[in-house]
């Protein structure tokens, strides 16, 4: 009997963290791409360029104006121009929109609490370090 590679391992520990944390915010109707831009305009204290937030999610603006377009159709983003450029368009929280990512947020640590909770406070140190090892690796 063949064991699973190293590699394949790794990828099915990460397809099941990542299934959790989906089904934790698909609860809240987000998927983990909205549920990721609506964190990083919670972390920020003004409004995000769509440049920025492209930089901030590694991704292409293209993909963060279908992002915005979804989420502010949902009420839970708005655009207002950019009062130092008058080209660029930017990204703000609604009300709505900070309450939606508030009660998310608490899923999805809920969801991390459950991930980790077998593993002792030593693997979590180690896992990190090791997931940090493997992400600066090309």
């Amino acid at each position: 009997m063949n064991n699973p590679s190293p590699a394949a391992e790794l990828m099915g520990a990460l397809h099941a963290v990542e299934a959790r944390l989906e089904a934790a915010v698909e609860r809240h109707d987000l998927s983990l791409a909205k549920f990721g831009l609506l964190a990083r305009l919670a972390s920020s204290a003004q409004p995000m360029s769509l440049r920025e937030l492209a930089e901030r999610c590694a991704c292409v603006k293209s993909n963060i104006t279908q992002l915005v377009d979804r989420l502010e159709a949902e009420g839970l983003v708005a655009r207002e121009d950019d009062p130092e450029d008058g080209r660029s368009i930017r990204a703000i929280l609604t009300r709505k929109g900070r309450e939606r990512y508030v009660a998310a947020a608490r899923s999805v640590h809920a969801a991390e609490e459950a991930v980790f909770r077998p593993l002792s406070g030593g693997q979590r140190e180690d896992l990190l370090a090791l997931a940090r090892v493997l992400r600066g690796s090309d």
